[in-house]
């Protein structure tokens, strides 16, 4: 008899579970069993170490070597490994993937069309690129982030406030995902937006999820920190509101001269 390996997982909320299934289950069946993936902007290694554990051999870059260091001293898989390298000199290497994985990780860019055109690159003609960004216009950006940016601008007695206010309920400037020191968020996109985004670099969507509501936003993000069951109704709401509502898409890119097969 087989026995099958049980899947752990490295984060607690529910959203980001449901990103970690989202990613993981749009690749089944759809790559090889073995198949190799890219994670682009892998932070601390999460979705690089939860795909190892499937079988994959992945590949988790960035540019901090923070981040990469921490992702090294929490892996113990031979088919997952971490380099701190742009995606830029990655691609003139020549090698290519099933899958790339770009979470949570376009937000921060100036110019995210730049990566795009180096991902076109590196995916193979077949392969499928994952993308997670917060919704630009959703509870979560609109509520807090851009708010919380301009208050940090003008560096006041509010920001002080702010930040003892945050230290106080337990939260930090770094999250599971990454340990690096700027995460501000530069891009704000649409479903539109990111339609267009991927035309613009020869690519196009063939499936959107979404994440959760209102978990993000203040008090409500109190409660639900603490109460599992808050965050998986906020994240089933998600799913039946209209897109405008939810704090984050999950979708996947294929080449644009690929058939469509979702």
């Amino acid at each position: 008899m087989t026995m099958t390996k049980e899947i752990t997982y490295e984060y607690n909320r529910i959203a980001d579970r449901k990103r970690l299934d989202f990613i993981s289950g749009s690749l089944e069946g759809k790559i090889p069993a073995d198949g190799t993936i890219l994670d682009v902007g892998c932070g601390n290694g999460v979705i690089s170490r939860h795909l190892g554990q499937l079988g994959y051999n992945v590949l988790g870059i960035d540019v901090s070597d923070k981040t990469i260091q921490t992702a090294r001293s929490l892996n113990n898989m031979d088919n997952v490994r971490f380099d701190v390298i742009s995606a830029e000199n990655l691609v003139a290497q020549g090698n290519t993937y099933d899958a790339v994985i770009c979470s949570e990780v376009l937000e921060h860019l100036d110019n995210p069309s730049a990566l795009l055109s180096v991902l076109y690159q590196s995916l193979k003609p077949n392969g499928q690129l994952i993308v997670t960004v917060p919704n630009g216009k959703g509870p979560r950006e609109m509520l807090v982030t851009k708010p919380v940016l301009r208050i940090r601008s003008k560096n006041n007695w509010m920001w002080k406030l702010l930040q003892g206010t945050k230290k106080m309920l337990g939260y930090s400037g770094t999250t599971v995902q990454s340990a690096a020191d700027n995460l501000d968020h530069v891009q704000f996109f649409s479903k539109s937006d990111l339609e267009k985004l991927s035309a613009d670099n020869h690519f196009k969507i063939v499936r959107f999820g979404k994440a959760n509501f209102v978990e993000d936003v203040f008090p409500f993000s109190i409660l639900a920190k603490r109460i599992s069951f808050l965050q998986k109704l906020d994240c089933k709401l998600a799913d039946i509101l209209p897109d405008r509502f939810t704090g984050g898409f999950f979708t996947i890119w294929i080449k644009a001269d690929r058939p469509s097969t979702p």
